[in-house]
């Protein structure tokens, strides 16, 4: 019963078995290969679009930094929500890989970033007052760290707001593919067609072995070559990029991902279910994806980990419980004989 993290949980089967098909011969380096081009295809079909310039990271932090250090100068501010991922588990790589970004925090609800709090801080950006650091970025994070989803909608209408007032629209998407699902949304919905400008395409937690995409949408493709030269710098180009892109048809690949997705939300729902029959447990946040946020009693939470069940506490004094793509119907059954 390991409801520590996606992170945590393997590789799918189908990611190693790419990975060992271009494992043979020689192929050119730092993205000029055949399987990176093959991805290209896959993601044109994917996003629904034609017209986009990618770049494939090993991690999420990477790939959030280095989209933002792109529309962020040094000078600059990135709104974000006060618990989104690259304010509070980064470790400052924005602001490092911007050169001194600034961070500016949003408040709301499941870590949403609440619309008054948008419309007073874009209202005060004022690039000709030099004692201020002006807004360049909004970034938004789907799913939340509170496991909440966006409705494409919603996110829609801030990047509307947003770019009303000059900014780049970045969107964190390390679960995006449990957001997807639980919205019903397709990818191009809740992405481009919403106004963002910058997507860092999670998989990492959906089931690859270490995959996240850069992609540029509409005019933030000017900024390809510089992204590029970033990653060089960072030392985020891997020469072998072939077992990055390989990675991703994997998963993208007759919408496997999104099937991975489905069945770590279902499992969420029900580990939910379960804990919420035991007196004295309150869910804190919808559950909207794979993770689940409750606060237990001492007696129920000493019964889970002395049975073996590793979850976090989390900064608000809840617990956190994520269900992945490998989370079956035997650690439910588990779980609910561990409650009863």
């Amino acid at each position: 019963m390991d409801f520590s993290s996606d992170t945590s949980a393997p590789a799918h089967p189908r990611v190693m078995e790419a990975l060992a098909r271009v494992n043979a011969g020689h192929q050119s380096s730092y993205g000029n290969d055949a399987v990176t081009a093959e991805l290209r295809g896959l993601l044109a079909r994917t996003l629904e679009i034609e017209d986009f310039d990618f770049w494939l990271c090993a991690s999420g932090t990477a790939s959030n930094a280095l989209a933002l250090s792109c529309f962020c100068p040094p000078t600059g501010a990135i709104l974000c929500h006060a618990e989104s991922h690259i304010a509070r588990d980064e470790r400052g790589a924005p602001e490092f890989f911007s050169g001194g970004g600034k961070l500016q925090l949003l408040g709301g609800d499941g870590a949403q970033i609440e619309e008054t709090e948008l419309r007073d801080a874009l209202a005060r950006i004022d690039h000709g007052f030099v004692h201020e650091t002006p807004a360049h970025v909004l970034s938004l994070t789907n799913l939340t760290e509170s496991g909440t989803a966006y409705p494409a909608a919603r996110i829609a209408h801030y990047a509307a707001l947003a770019k009303e007032a000059g900014l780049t629209v970045h969107l964190d998407g390390a679960r995006i593919a449990n957001a997807l699902v639980s919205m019903g949304a397709s990818l191009a919905d809740m992405s481009w067609r919403a106004g963002t400008d910058v997507l860092c395409l999670g998989l990492t937690k959906t089931g690859a072995m270490g995959c996240e995409i850069i992609v540029l949408f509409g005019e933030a493709r000017t900024k390809f070559n510089e992204l590029k030269a970033r990653a060089k710098r960072s030392g985020h180009m891997p020469p072998k990029m072939r077992y990055l892109a390989a990675q991703a048809i994997a998963l993208l690949t007759d919408g496997l991902w999104l099937d991975l997705a489905r069945n770590a939300n279902q499992r969420a729902q029900e580990v939910a279910n379960l804990l919420c029959r035991r007196p004295g447990t309150e869910l804190v946040h919808p559950v909207h994806g794979n993770e689940v946020f409750v606060r237990l009693d001492d007696e129920t939470a000493g019964r889970l980990r002395d049975a073996g069940a590793v979850f976090y506490t989390w900064l608000d004094g809840s617990s956190r419980l994520v269900t992945s793509w490998q989370t079956g119907a035997d650690t439910i059954d588990q779980l609910a004989s561990v409650l009863d």
